[in-house]
């Protein structure tokens, strides 16, 4: 059997956060983002919070929330800055927010290598630039890398498409984005999903994220806004 939980309250789900933890926040702008755990975040009243994501946060909702709500010492992304990120610009120019940039394929790797017990990695990308500052560097085969260790979160926060009972999930379209990796990536994976379904019901092909990997589930209505700016 899984270990995998199923709760009724996002409440429920969220509990036990710590002040100063790092919580992987899934989602690509929007798309994805697990809007009623973070809603449920920001209830529970954990503090000092690292986050990881590859945005940080967009309008009013989700992350730009928990961001608002005074709850986040850093965030590590890739993509801080559009539209209507209105609320980290604000926090970072008022001194009041961390930020680590690190470019996108080396954030979903070193997610990644944290899951796949890897201990580092090298990686050409952001040689030469302020990225690689203060990093090991190594000429491979007559090419520079820089290297990278993994991002590890004490929690996961990510959405998906269903699960069964035992935690099995499948993600929808391009709201998969960054949740596999998290999964995998977090002592504590919570999982908001659109349905639960009997043991059996998903097809073993389409599963992205076994159970293994996931701690709890709580089934949600599925929200949906638009990118402020978007066209």
């Amino acid at each position: 059997m899984g270990r995998a939980r199923v709760l009724d309250s996002c409440d429920e789900a969220v509990a036990g956060v710590e002040d100063g933890s790092t919580v992987l926040v899934g989602g690509f702008g929007l798309a994805g983002m697990p809007f009623d755990l973070v809603d449920a975040l920001i209830r529970q009243g954990a503090r000092e919070l690292t986050v990881v994501s590859n945005n940080a946060g967009n309008g009013e909702v989700g992350l730009a929330a928990l961001l608002r709500a005074g709850r986040v010492r850093k965030v590590v992304c890739s993509f801080p800055r559009q539209a209507d990120s209105h609320v980290f610009d604000a926090l970072y120019r008022a001194g009041r927010i961390e930020l680590d940039l690190v470019p996108q394929g080396n954030l979903a790797e070193r997610m990644r290598a944290a899951g796949a017990g890897i201990g580092a990695f090298f990686c050409p990308t952001g040689v030469g630039t302020p990225l690689a500052e203060g990093k090991e560097t190594r000429t491979i085969d007559g090419r520079d890398y820089v290297l990278e260790y993994p991002i590890r979160g004490d929690y996961a926060l990510i959405s998906a498409y269903r699960a069964d009972t035992m935690g099995n999930l499948v993600y929808r379209k391009t709201a998969r984005n960054f949740g596999p990796v998290m999964a995998t990536a977090a002592g504590t994976t919570i999982v908001q999903v659109g349905a639960v379904v009997p043991v059996g019901e998903l097809h073993p092909e389409a599963v992205v994220t076994p159970s293994i990997h996931v701690d709890r589930i709580v089934p949600v209505e599925a929200r949906h806004y638009t990118v402020e700016g978007a066209r």
